[in-house]
């Protein structure tokens, strides 16, 4: 059998399965997420073996950043899913003050996952369990570039679902063209923006709808009056994890221009004690490497281009091609219309950009397309609600980076050209389902006082325009 003739059947046993598990209740729901997660400790080694093999994380970084992770979206479902599956009620209107209205949430039915490569666990279980606890069937895709990880994945999927409720199916970019083909109810992505675009463009074929968790450039801004030293720290552990390779790395920063040398020197330290081994030697057990030769020599390709314009390198530019590892690099007096400062670096290259007040920060930063996060490091809550007002990201954190994608109770997603809908908690519940609005009209009501005929009814548009 073909993989798009069994892709096919799955569909169609998913299409009429869909029926059954909508009627499942929180109990049936709670008792899948914890058989999936019994099943994911079973399989903890091979999944750190399999991080290793393909990004060569460390064991301590894929169990913060990947397995940790997953639990907790895992446990915070399962507490509260009975609460998120109750009917909420809705206030009455004085035009039907004796009904009774409620929103319930419905599974949307059958649901596909194209995960991507960078934190290939994670970001394939976490949706997973949000459509589960929503009530779905799923279709998963994970990245062809991560396959030692992908395999773990369809196996832990195979022991944890039967097919009719949840199928793994791995492969290169054509097997996501059969999946984009089939009229699923709601189709979940994460990756690039281009990518994105062509997901959105097959949804739209056959009227699905879709949750685009994109990227961007997201900036960083460093006011004056700040702890500079605390901010390189964090801003180098947030650029650096997992080899830059996270969508919600900062991608470029702002730094006043009296403090350029100073974070430079900052950052360079915090850089060495984290990730070296010697002064100038990278520690392989604790940075990890890209993923994969196309994207090392694309981000190869961005330094030399910027450094031929006239780029300054202030720290790093060492590139292991046998073990496709980059040093962390600094960039600064980056001309304009390089594309380190136009695409999205996705790797441990740092653009550094001076300037004098915040006005021209913001403006610069407005000019391009709406980032997936931005962080501003302030002591002023003047500037920080400053900054919040006249820019737009998909998320923003405060004094710190990345940690805002940890807290279940927020939303996690992009806007406009770096994603749409919203993930975690009962945010990836709601993704997942339909909310169905219905009412229940009382035995008495006075709906009839605006049927026709309408004759010397003018009296009932007064009442109306004053009730309404």
């Amino acid at each position: 059998m073909s993989i798009a003739q069994e892709i096919d059947l799955t569909f169609k046993a998913q299409q009429a399965y869909k029926y059954t598990l909508r009627k499942s209740d929180a109990s049936k729901r709670i008792e899948t997420l914890r058989n999936l997660k019994r099943i994911i400790e079973k399989y903890e080694g091979k999944i750190y073996e399999a991080l290793q093999n393909d990004l060569r994380k460390s064991n301590f970084e894929s169990a913060v950043t990947e397995l940790i992770f997953v639990y907790g979206e895992l446990d915070y479902a399962i507490q509260n899913l009975s609460k998120w599956m109750r009917p909420k009620r809705i206030g009455k209107t004085m035009s039907n003050p004796l009904a009774k209205n409620r929103i319930y949430y419905e599974p949307k039915g059958v649901c596909l996952i194209i995960a991507p490569w960078n934190y290939p666990f994670q970001l394939t279980i976490s949706p997973l369990i949000s459509a589960i606890a929503a009530g779905n069937c799923v279709m998963i895709k994970p990245s062809e570039l991560s396959p030692a990880t992908s395999k773990v994945v369809g196996e832990i999927i195979k022991e944890a679902f039967d097919k009719q409720e949840a199928a793994c199916f791995e492969g290169n970019a054509d097997v996501s063209t059969v999946l984009l083909k089939l009229p699923f109810d709601h189709i979940f992505f994460t990756g690039s923006t281009k990518i994105g675009k062509v997901v959105m463009e097959a949804a739209a074929k056959n009227l699905s709808s879709v949750t685009l968790e994109l990227g961007g450039k997201s900036p960083t801004i460093i006011d004056k009056d700040v702890n500079l030293q605390k901010a390189a720290e964090k801003i180098a552990w947030g650029k650096l994890v997992n080899s830059g390779q996270t969508c919600i790395a900062p991608d470029y920063v702002f730094v006043h221009e009296q403090q350029l040398d100073e974070f430079i020197g900052l950052y360079k330290s915090a850089a060495k004690k984290m990730y070296f081994k010697t002064a100038d030697k990278i520690d392989p057990k604790t940075y990890g490497k890209i993923i994969s030769s196309n994207h090392y020599e694309r981000l190869k390709g961005l330094v030399n281009e910027a450094v031929e314009k006239g780029a300054r390198i202030d720290f790093g530019g060492e590139f292991d091609d046998k073990n496709q590892t980059i040093s962390p690099v600094i960039l600064s007096k980056i001309p304009a219309g390089t594309k380190v400062m136009e695409d999205e670096i996705f790797g441990p290259i740092l653009p550094i950009i001076t300037y004098k007040d915040l006005d021209e920060v913001l403006e610069q930063i407005n000019l391009k397309s709406k980032p997936l996060a931005l962080y501003i490091f302030s002591k002023s809550d003047k500037n920080i609600n400053y900054i919040i007002k006249n820019t737009s990201a998909g998320g923003t954190c405060v004094n710190d980076v990345l940690i805002h994608i940890s807290n279940p109770k927020l939303p996690f997603g992009g806007v406009n050209g770096s994603g749409m809908g919203a993930s975690h908690g009962v945010f990836g519940f709601k993704n997942f389902s339909h909310e169905r609005s219905i009412m229940f009209q009382a035995g008495i009501d006075f709906n009839s006082m605006i049927y026709p005929p309408y004759i010397g009814k003018e009296w009932v548009l007064k009442l109306l325009k004053k009730l309404m």
